[in-house]
């Protein structure tokens, strides 16, 4: 069944890569957002919930950590599925974001196979 994604990264270059990326994961993505920063991430959810969030640490206004919790706080994104991608790769900051309620992290660089691996039990 095809699923809904959406990519938060300030860097429009790496959304760009992460979305290649994930298409050569062979995933089954049906409608793809974008979103520069956590509000801007915030506003597109409450107009269209995702299934999948793939969200950066590091990001101007909101960061992905407090994207997260605010995430979590909307009750039409209850089930939206969120994977941390970033260059951070301090174990206590993973913990911390997974304990605030994302499901899963991915440590750039990354590769398809980490897309497939980490996104495929989301995708049933």
């Amino acid at each position: 069944m095809a699923k809904s994604l959406m990519i938060v990264d300030d860097s429009a270059t790496m959304r760009k890569i992460i979305m290649r990326t994930v298409r050569m994961s062979g995933l089954d993505i049906d409608r793809t957002e974008e979103a520069g920063n956590g509000i801007e991430a915030l506003e597109k959810l409450d107009a269209a919930p995702v299934d999948i969030m793939l969200c950066d640490i590091n990001m101007p206004e909101m960061s992905g950590v407090e994207l997260v919790k605010k995430v979590r706080e909307l009750p039409s994104s209850v089930d939206t599925k969120i994977i941390m991608v970033s260059t951070e790769s301090s174990q206590e900051l993973i913990d911390d974001v997974i304990a605030d309620g994302a499901n899963g992290y991915i440590t750039k660089p990354f590769t398809p196979e980490k897309f497939q691996e980490k996104l495929s039990p989301f995708m049933n």
